[in-house]
């Protein structure tokens, strides 16, 4: 396969976020890990998760004062569910905060590799040349996730990747950069080195205007007979 993945070894890396030094020749265009926030608020849904919880407390309230209490025990319904609430809100926001802490995106001229994992610490070399192609689905403010479509046979698992991967794409899992600072200018960089790799000019996509924010814009796809060429994103 194209595609190497190695086993845990984050303690003994080379090189920050890479299984090894790179090959002489090779260089290191950018490297970067995922935004807290947004790992916490569009991965693990916390925001959602706090109003799911919120109405259920009130809706508690609410039934106990229906039945002729009063507010204060409308109040006192909610103590014992509120730390469990509170606990399942930490729990998400633990799980985002390692997640952001424990990945490192690396682009280099000639591949992606990906560190992630919290427990058992994976790395996914991805080749450029392997790409068929890219798209950028942005996010709040300049960050965004940059999903890459596999050519040929190679595929990761889905269970390997995630949260590193677009979502229910389970027979063919695309890797994704998720929430990335500053997004439209990895995918440039990405759309640029792709192109020096492979000798063939990327075709940009323009992002239709109409088209709400988080919903990915990918290339349309390449005839057999000629070489894949990934989105690049319009100047902006």
């Amino acid at each position: 396969m194209s595609i190497e993945s190695h086993g845990h070894e984050h303690e003994l890396e080379p090189q920050y976020g890479l299984p090894e030094r790179l090959p002489v020749g090779e260089h290191i265009l950018w490297q970067g890990s995922p935004d807290f926030r947004t790992v916490a608020l569009r991965v693990f849904h916390v925001r959602k998760a706090a109003i799911y919880f919120a109405a259920l407390l009130l809706l508690r309230a609410g039934f106990a004062m229906s039945d002729g209490g009063t507010l204060l025990d409308g109040v006192v319904s909610m103590a014992w569910p509120l730390p469990l609430a509170l606990t399942a809100l930490a729990s998400l926001s633990a799980l985002a905060w390692m997640t952001a802490r424990t990945t490192v995106y690396t682009l280099t001229d000639k591949r992606v590799v990906m560190r992630i994992g919290i427990v058992l610490t994976l790395t996914f070399n991805i080749p450029l040349r392997t790409l068929r192609s890219a798209a950028l689905r942005r996010g709040e403010g300049r960050t965004g996730d940059i999903v890459m479509q596999l050519a040929g046979p190679d595929h990761i698992a889905f269970l390997h990747l995630w949260p590193h991967v677009r979502p229910w794409r389970l027979a063919r899992p695309e890797p994704m950069l998720r929430a990335v600072a500053n997004a439209p200018q990895v995918a440039a960089l990405l759309s640029q080195a792709w192109s020096q790799v492979t000798g063939v000019a990327a075709q940009p996509a323009a992002v239709p205007a109409a088209a709400p924010a988080g919903v990915p814009v990918s290339a349309a796809d390449t005839p057999p007979n000629r070489s894949p060429r990934p989105w690049q994103p319009s100047p902006t």
